[in-house]
């Protein structure tokens, strides 16, 4: 319509945490008074699956929905205009709302979520009411971070501790046992955080072991279709990280942290940064659930057999509040990692400049300029700095600007971590890696 040359959605914030209110303001530049019976702001939420399956032969579509909120308000004008029509003037207007987000206790909300499988949306509907027309309408996302987990409960405090031990014997030839015992001061951490754990393994066999963490996300898509439903299930690599071999009849300590570990010889340090991912996503949504689990395996260098152990980790959106640390992490915004789920696809509807099936292949390719209307962004927690490393940045070089979806799906670490891929991990019976996950190499 010529008489209305702007007409736009402005938020006062991108995201907004359950409980908390969600403001913002219509925008209208309208050249000519205009008969409009009311201007209604609907805030919707809403979880979406579909896949392609096999049914007698012939590939068919399934999908689902769930809605989360569907609440409306009259931002102009009157709901029922049985009477005359109200006019509003020309010139610039800024039409406020506001929505109040249910509360977590009462009713628990997912975190905005983006996949090719599925997809967690919320966004705000502005419809203008103008008789003998067509309505007017416009769609602002935002991103909703949930659910609420407090990292800083009792139930995710509690220490966890595994020991396990296997004899290894080929044959007639029985070969000393070796042990890995296991230790986790919490379960629960927000991405950006170090993940403590602390591993003591005894290799008393004759060939040499080596210690492998591995971090991985599982993400379930259900459908609620038939007597037992539809399906599917996709997993990935967040982190690993590989430790020195550990030789025969010697011990060695893995920790986190250098204070756990000890002056001498046959211990090492590793730092493992957890990437930015959506938080675990267990009994709030019907359709999709996100859940993480830490394996740790001691893997026998000659014969290919391991001993291997399962935690279970919970990425939540609430830090641990630390009293001795006086300056609190500082907490940013971040879309999540391209290796995971959540970070991997971008919808083609938010793509302007080139159409595409919404992979990340040329996401970083500087010769296409693209903008990005919309993704989901995540916790991601940023240790303070120090005084030494302020320094250090100022006096730094100045480094290249790089795009906005590589900045952002960069997982953040402060610290000097080699990270590469090893050569062993291009051996048979090894887990196959994408170059983006970060790998952290020890060195003896």
């Amino acid at each position: 319509m010529d008489y209305i040359r702007r007409f736009d959605i402005h938020l006062d914030r991108e995201y907004v945490y359950p409980g908390q209110y969600l403001t913002g303001h219509v925008m209208i530049d309208n050249r000519e008074n205009i008969k409009i019976r009311n201007i209604r702001a609907s805030l919707r939420g809403k979880a979406h699956v579909e896949w392609k399956v096999m049914k007698s032969g012939e590939r068919r579509t399934v999908k689902d929905d769930q809605y989360f909120l569907d609440e409306k308000l009259v931002v102009w004008g009157k709901e029922k205009t049985d009477e005359s029509i109200p006019i509003l003037p020309r010139g610039h207007h800024e039409l406020p709302f506001k929505f109040l987000l249910p509360e977590p206790a009462n009713q628990p909300m997912p975190c905005s979520f983006e996949s090719k499988t599925g997809t967690i949306r919320y966004y705000i509907k502005v419809t203008i009411d103008i008789p003998y027309a067509s309505p007017p309408q416009g769609i602002k996302y935002f991103t909703l971070i949930g659910p609420t987990i407090d990292c800083g409960e009792d139930k995710y405090l509690t220490p966890v501790i595994a020991q396990d031990i296997k004899v290894l014997c080929c044959l007639c030839c029985r070969r000393g046992p070796i042990s890995l015992h296991c230790t986790l001061p919490r379960t629960a951490y927000c991405s950006g955080e170090r993940l403590h754990f602390t591993a003591d393994v005894n290799n008393q066999s004759n060939e040499p072991a080596q210690l492998r963490l591995q971090l991985f996300q599982y993400v379930e898509y259900f459908i609620d279709r038939g007597p037992l439903g539809v399906s599917k299930d996709v997993s990935h690599l967040v982190l690993q990280a590989v430790g020195p071999e550990v030789e025969p009849d010697s011990t060695w300590k893995f920790v986190s942290d250098r204070a756990a570990g000890s002056n001498g010889k046959g211990w090492e340090l590793f730092k493992l940064t957890i990437p930015v991912v959506p938080p675990t996503l267990v009994g709030v949504c019907r359709l999709i659930q996100i859940y993480y689990l830490l394996k740790v395996c001691v893997y026998m260098k000659n014969s290919g057999e391991d001993l291997h152990m399962e935690f279970p980790i919970t990425i939540g959106t609430k830090p641990v509040i630390d009293r001795e640390n006086p300056i609190p992490p500082s907490i940013s915004y971040d879309v999540a990692a391209d290796h995971v789920e959540g970070g991997q696809y971008i919808s083609p509807e938010f793509q302007i400049g080139q159409v595409y099936d919404g992979s990340t292949a040329n996401a970083h390719d500087p010769s296409t300029e693209e903008v990005i209307l919309y993704r989901p962004t995540y916790v991601n927690l940023v240790p303070p700095r120090t005084q030494q490393q302020q320094q250090q940045q100022q006096h730094s070089a100045p480094v290249a600007s790089t795009s906005r979806g590589a900045a952002a799906a960069a997982p953040h670490n402060d610290e000097s971590i080699t990270v590469k891929r090893p050569h062993h991990q291009q051996q048979q019976q090894q887990p196959a890696t994408n170059p983006a996950i970060p790998v952290t190499s020890w060195r003896v």
